[in-house]
C-alpha cells in the first residue's frame, strides 16, 4: 500500500513516515512485520531510514512501471491497494468502437474486476494488440502492465485517458454494485510503449460511490 501511495503521490519524495507502531496500528499489522515491509522497501530504494530521526519516502524508481498510471481511489479517505480479479482472456476482432492503434485487427481482450483492498470499485475491459505478442494465460497478474513487462518486454510508457459517462457492461459480475445498463464514469484510455503507435485499449466503468479518479501534478 505505501508503494502505491508513493506512485499515486500520496507520499512524496522526503517526507517523513508516522512513527512505527501509529504505522502498524493504522494497517492493523505488527510492528515486528511493518520493519519487514519497511526493510524491504529500503532495499528496493523506495525509503531511507535514519537512525534515531525516523523513515523518509524516496520517491520514483520502481513504483512507476506498476502503479503510477492507476488513477482510481476511494471516495472516502482516498488511496487503497489495487488488485484485480480476470474474469475471462480471449483472442479475439478488434470491435467496431475501437479507435485505431496498433499493427493488428486482432488483440487479447481482458475483462476484469477491480478492487481497492477488498472492495469491488471497477470493471474493465483492456485491449492489446496483436502485433506486441501474446501474453500467456498462467503469467497474467494483478499488475497487466508488469505481465507485459515480464511476458512480452514491453514497457507501457505512457496513456491518454478521456473521461466521460457510459452504460455498465451487460458482462459486468454481481460483486460489481451498479447493475449493467446504469450511466456510470467511463474511462477510454490509449497507452503507448516504446514505439510511436499505441499498443493498447482500454474502457474502465467504476462506481462512483466507492471511488473517484484522481489526478496528481507532481
Amino acid at each position: 500500500m505505501m508503494i502505491r501511495d508513493i506512485a499515486a503521490g500520496r507520499l512524496v519524495d522526503g517526507q517523513r513516515l508516522p512513527p512505527e507502531r501509529e504505522m502498524a496500528a493504522a494497517h492493523a499489522t505488527t510492528v515486528r512485520t511493518l520493519r519487514k515491509a519497511l526493510a524491504e522497501m529500503e532495499e528496493q530504494g523506495l525509503l531511507e531510514r535514519r537512525q534515531g530521526s525516523g523513515n523518509y519516502v524516496r520517491a520514483g524508481g520502481p513504483t512507476r512501471a506498476v502503479y503510477s498510471m492507476f488513477r482510481l481511489e476511494h471516495a472516502v479517505g482516498g488511496g487503497g491497494l489495487p488488485r484485480a480479479r480476470i474474469l475471462s482472456v480471449d483472442r479475439l476482432p478488434k470491435d467496431a468502437d475501437q479507435p485505431a492503434y496498433g499493427s493488428s485487427d486482432h488483440g487479447t481482450r481482458f475483462r476484469r474486476l477491480r478492487f481497492l483492498d477488498d472492495v469491488p470499485i471497477a470493471v474493465e475491459e483492456i485491449w492489446l494488440d496483436a502485433g506486441a505478442g501474446a501474453v500467456p494465460p498462467e503469467m497474467v497478474q494483478d499488475s497487466l502492465y508488469l505481465t507485459y513487462k515480464r511476458a512480452l518486454k514491453l514497457w507501457i510508457t505512457r496513456a491518454e485517458d478521456r473521461v466521460g459517462l457510459g452504460p455498465v457492461p451487460d458482462w459486468a459480475p454481481p460483486a460489481f454494485a451498479p447493475p449493467p445498463g446504469q450511466v456510470t464514469a467511463f474511462i477510454r484510455r490509449l497507452s503507448w510503449a516504446q514505439g510511436a503507435r499505441a499498443v493498447e485499449f482500454s474502457r474502465t466503468w467504476y462506481d462512483t460511490e466507492r471511488a473517484l479518479y484522481v489526478q496528481r501534478l507532481i
